[in-house]
């Protein structure tokens, strides 16, 4: 099969699976669409249907931040004609709207650190909040009826799952935590029965009299088993006395000796098996070691992608410092972030720090004109934060001149270093070289020593 026959087959699975999301996400069944969906950007990552209609999906559930992620990657798919834009402007065109939801988030992440806490009314409090403020957050509701049921208010849980069922028809969790209250409901119904069927009630005059129904057949059973535990006691002692006591005797010196090889291997046994609890001891520290590392590793991922939608927000306010969001964007761990988080701050980062960066620059060469390194320097760090290679280089360059010009020799050679592992056999690493070896010479004959052509 030739590449084209592959690529037009791949075409036709995305396409498929991206009118199999349209029919789910029509009727609701929008974990089903997100899954069909998913399925078909596997096939056509630029499948730009399918991506803004999966960031409608997620927007249906209530996760703007992720809705936000997929529009504005399919905006840098499509640049013009493409819905996603006029998606993104509704959100911005109601910041107010957009913080209240981001405040939302917020809560719930606090919510889940509540449980985990033991403070369940805390959290019980504020998720009443977070879906008063955000209707359509299903996994708000799915945690607030966890939360009702873990309290025995079923009431009050059947009303929030119903609502969590009613955005998203389809979820596994959601449709988990009716069953389990619709059993609950049923076994409930079958403890009433069963206590109903073992009373009677009747009329005594004016009173209502309810009693067990076998009250006469419970009391004769309980003489009944006093009367054969009396029979087995007697039974007992005289199997004992003419049975068991002539051969426990003949036997003592023989199960002596046995105890005797008995305790020895359980001497033996007990010294394996502190060997193994000393093994299985170290192999739980390792792992509660390991457990510590990666939930350190989530939070940090759960941080920088907070970090990100909230630069997000503000790359999208046009009233926004752009030095502010310069502060927020570098902050941010990429390493951190998933394939789309990654996808998502580079295309931020490309715009930001190109229009950061080319003014403080311009401004740098000017007053390294003037000689003013200081405010040279201080630019110029900035630059490099933000593009270390910006201006193929040429601006490393400007920044090693300063440090050596403002005297400072040691960042001076380490910025030299960096020039030459990046720029090895180029015009940028023979002008560093020539600037670093004036300066050697210029040592060597403030200290007395000869110059070469002495």
């Amino acid at each position: 099969m030739s590449q084209v026959e592959y690529t037009k087959k791949f075409l036709y699975q995305s396409n498929q699976w991206y009118n199999d999301g349209l029919k789910k996400a029509n009727i609701r069944d929008l974990s089903g669409a997100i899954s069909s969906l998913k399925k078909s950007l596997q096939y056509n990552r630029d499948n730009v249907p399918a991506r803004n209609l999966l960031g409608l999906v997620y927007y249906g559930r209530g996760e703007v931040a992720e809705a936000l992620v997929e529009w504005i990657i399919s905006k840098n798919i499509k640049s013009h004609g493409n819905i996603a834009t006029y998606y993104i402007k509704r959100v911005q065109e109601s910041p107010s709207e957009l913080e209240a939801i981001n405040q939302a988030i917020k809560k719930y992440n606090q919510c889940l650190v509540y449980c985990e806490q033991g403070g369940e009314d805390l959290a019980v409090i504020q998720l009443r909040k977070v879906v008063a403020a955000h209707p359509t957050f299903v996994k708000a509701y799915q945690l607030l009826a966890l939360l009702y049921m873990n309290s025995e208010q079923y009431a009050k849980a059947r009303q929030m799952i119903r609502k969590a069922h009613k955005l998203d028809t389809t979820n596994e969790t959601t449709l988990r935590y009716m069953h389990e209250l619709k059993q609950l409901r049923t076994d409930k119904a079958a403890k009433l029965r069963e206590e109903k069927e073992q009373t009677v009630s009747y009329k005594l005059g004016n009173e209502t009299i309810i009693q067990p129904v076998s009250a006469t057949l419970k009391d004769n059973a309980t003489m009944l088993t006093i009367l054969n535990i009396v029979i087995g006691i007697v039974v007992g002692a005289a199997v004992v006395w003419f049975l068991i006591v002539p051969t426990v005797r003949q036997s003592m010196s023989a199960k002596t000796n046995k105890e005797m090889i008995a305790y020895s291997e359980q001497i033996a046994a007990r010294e394996s098996e502190i060997d193994l609890i000393q093994k299985e001891l170290s192999q739980y520290k390792a792992e509660s070691e390991a457990t510590a590392a990666e939930k350190e590793a989530a939070q940090s991922t759960k941080s920088s992608y907070e970090a990100l939608v909230s630069a997000m927000g503000h790359y999208y306010q046009t009233d926004y410092k752009r030095s502010a969001l310069v502060d927020e964007l570098l902050a941010i761990r990429s390493d951190t972030l998933g394939e789309t988080g990654k996808t998502v701050y580079n295309a931020i980062t490309a715009d930001v720090f190109e229009k950061e960066c080319a003014p403080l620059y311009e401004s740098a060469q000017k007053s390294f004109q003037v000689a003013n390194y200081g405010t040279v320097i201080e630019k110029m760090e900035r630059v490099i934060s933000m593009r270390e290679g910006y201006d193929d280089g040429k601006a490393l360059l400007l920044l090693m001149n300063a440090y050596h010009k403002n005297g400072d020799a040691e960042k001076a050679e380490t910025a030299y270093q960096r020039i030459l592992a990046l720029y090895p056999d180029t015009e940028i690493a023979s002008q560093a070289t020539e600037v670093m070896g004036a300066q050697d010479a210029a040592g060597e004959n403030a200290s007395g020593n000869p110059s070469p052509e002495e």
